[in-house]
């Protein structure tokens, strides 16, 4: 007998193979293509094409801009925020995803494990320790990424984005953001998938209203797995799955040793003391209510150092 493997290099390919009937089964993850992009199928109408929506309780994967924090300019959390705030969820959702999605907020999100609301008793008895380490609005703010009302007019975006730039050292000259060396704020975002260009644009048009250059470079899969493997990137778009029980891979994820290991988990180069002990501690957990609270704690300073901005 024979097996036979396909490999498409386009994501449209793939949909477009699936309609003609050269695959059995789809899993959509572009919210366009489940909104109009089946609508009018004839093997849709005929049921030869079913669709499905599955509830579950599993963790919803958080994919978004991640920023390579081996580079000198991510390094000051102010300008991750303000890069942060260039990315308008609500406009994207509607023009771009006919407002399929919901905002990704956790590292955990969908199940008991995400951080919601302030740290409880619990988490405080944990992270107290830790405090002049983490953020101080772990203590005192709930995570909310940030939230437009989606008219595409974000200037109240851009006038927070340059106040913290400018408390990071940045100043507006001629139009760009530059630092006191004359340094301009550029960067660059590297994609292996042309779909994912239609997210990054508008992130480019908003961030170039903040005197930052942004630019996008899409390249074949080899070439996009020899610079990440080597963390050859400014900034790319990056996806974790987390499992109901984590345990020794958010080392990897997250962990200062696998920074530094070539083609790791740890894209994002995160290094830090207090993430690292919170990685132990998880590791260590006796039971499901001590894993449960020590995950919170997790995401909450995760999230609290801005290293992404989740989709």
């Amino acid at each position: 007998d024979t097996m036979r493997y396909e490999y498409y290099r386009d994501n449209g390919i793939v949909f477009e193979a699936f309609k003609a009937g050269d695959t059995d089964i789809r899993r959509e993850n572009s919210g366009r293509n489940w909104m109009i992009g089946y609508t009018y199928l004839p093997a849709v109408k005929e049921g030869r094409i079913q669709l499905a929506e599955l509830k579950h309780e599993n963790p919803t994967p958080m994919q978004g801009f991640i920023f390579n924090l081996r580079r000198e300019m991510f390094r000051d959390r102010r300008v991750r925020q303000a890069i942060g705030l260039g990315y308008d969820f609500e406009w994207q959702n509607k023009n771009l995803s006919y407002g399929f999605y919901e905002r990704t907020r956790s590292f955990f999100g969908n199940c008991e494990l995400e951080a919601k609301g302030l740290p409880s008793p619990a988490e405080l008895e944990i992270l107290n320790p830790l405090r002049g380490k983490i953020p101080d609005e772990v203590f005192t703010e709930e995570f909310n990424p940030p939230k437009t009302d989606g008219s595409g007019n974000n200037r109240e975006q851009a006038r927070k984005a340059i106040a913290l730039l400018k408390e990071a050292g940045w100043e507006i000259k001629d139009g760009k953001m530059t630092d006191k060396t004359g340094k301009k704020l550029a960067f660059e975002i590297i994609l292996h998938d042309a779909a994912f260009e239609r997210m990054a644009l508008p992130v480019k048009q908003n961030l170039e209203r903040f005197g930052i250059d942004m630019n996008i470079r899409t390249v074949d899969t080899s070439q996009y797995r020899r610079r990440t493997d080597s963390y050859d990137f400014d900034m790319i778009i990056d996806l974790w799955g987390q499992a109901l029980s984590p345990g020794n891979e958010q080392r990897e994820y997250w962990g200062s040793k696998a920074a530094d290991i070539p083609g790791g988990k740890n894209t994002i180069g995160i290094k830090d003391p207090a993430i690292d002990q919170l990685i132990e501690l998880i590791v260590a957990a006796p039971d499901r209510e001590t894993l449960v609270t020590r995950t919170r704690c997790l995401d909450r300073v995760s999230k609290s150092f801005n290293v992404s901005a989740g989709f």
